[in-house]
């Protein structure tokens, strides 16, 4: 038989020790038993299906919520043996089309040396994603697309405001906005710039005129990163509609914004926020 404990005011008022000192984010937000991470494996070739297979899902995802825009848009993933090398799509074929087998391996040099061979990777896509994995070591998978509130909102070339607790994941240094708009990434020099802005603490970066891009330490990260990016700027988008009106817009306090950052933000606990990726790909090959 169950028994309900009674909570005198005086219990109430005391102190309470803190449920996060000393603890990871996954650990803090966990009640009871941990969620599993990544998982590890024994064998190289193993952890690159698993990751690319996670690749091919998260492209399903980005599919079905709207995010294709005819050839353009593109995510990538450092290859686990050789990490000079990524792995990304191939141009022209629909988000909702992309599996494994279609995955392309690209070097520095842009030169394909691995995977599908048989169409060509979007040029744009290895100047803006190239860069990335070569600056940060920290960018394992990178995702671009010209999602629709992503638009919108990158033509004010502004960071988003943290009016909410999702959008702290975005706090501080992890978002970035690259204030040029000069066409088509095709020159280096301007993958070098747009590269520059992103910051070593960078997981978000609003292209101004262009659209959203989000990294992380894994393609779930990456990619869950960039849906809630996304649902971000239609926030953000109507929020600042009614503001218009004259309703007063609340910003989260700096310190708390810190705080649910350091809580939620991490790379272990964001990608299990992007659990249906794995959900997706383990039914589709």
């Amino acid at each position: 038989m169950s028994s309900t404990a009674v909570v005198t005011q005086e219990e109430a008022a005391r102190p309470a020790d803190s449920n996060t000192q000393g603890k990871s984010a996954i650990q803090a937000i966990s009640q009871g038993a941990l969620l599993p991470g990544v998982p590890s494996f024994t064998a190289v070739d193993k952890q690159r299906r698993w990751m690319l297979e996670h690749m091919a899902g998260a492209f399903r995802v980005f599919a079905r919520k709207g995010f294709s825009e005819g050839m353009s848009g593109h995510i990538s993933l450092r290859d686990p043996e050789h990490p000079d090398c990524f792995w990304t799509n191939p141009l022209g074929l629909h988000f909702g089309l992309v599996k494994v087998s279609d995955l392309i391996l690209l070097n520095h040099a842009g030169e394909p040396v691995g995977g599908n061979r048989s169409r060509p990777a979007n040029a744009a896509g290895f100047q803006i994603h190239g860069v990335l994995h070569k600056m940060y070591p920290h960018v394992n998978a990178a995702c671009h697309a010209h999602s629709k509130y992503g638009k919108a909102w990158s033509t004010f070339a502004r960071p988003l405001d943290m009016i909410n607790q999702d959008v702290t994941m975005f706090h501080g240094d992890a978002q970035a906005v690259y204030p040029e708009f000069g066409g088509v990434v095709l020159e280096r020099e301007e993958s070098l710039r747009l590269g520059s802005y992103l910051g070593d603490k960078g997981k978000l970066m609003i292209l101004r005129s262009h659209g959203l891009l989000t990294v992380g330490q894994t393609v779930d990260e990456a990619a869950y990163l960039f849906t809630l990016a996304e649902r971000s700027c239609e926030i953000q988008l109507q929020v600042d509609a009614a503001a218009a009106l004259g309703i007063e817009k609340k910003i989260i306090e700096p310190e708390a914004a810190e705080f649910t950052f350091k809580m939620t933000g991490d790379p272990v606990s964001d990608p299990l926020c992007g659990v249906w990726i794995g959900a997706d790909c383990s039914r589709r090959r």
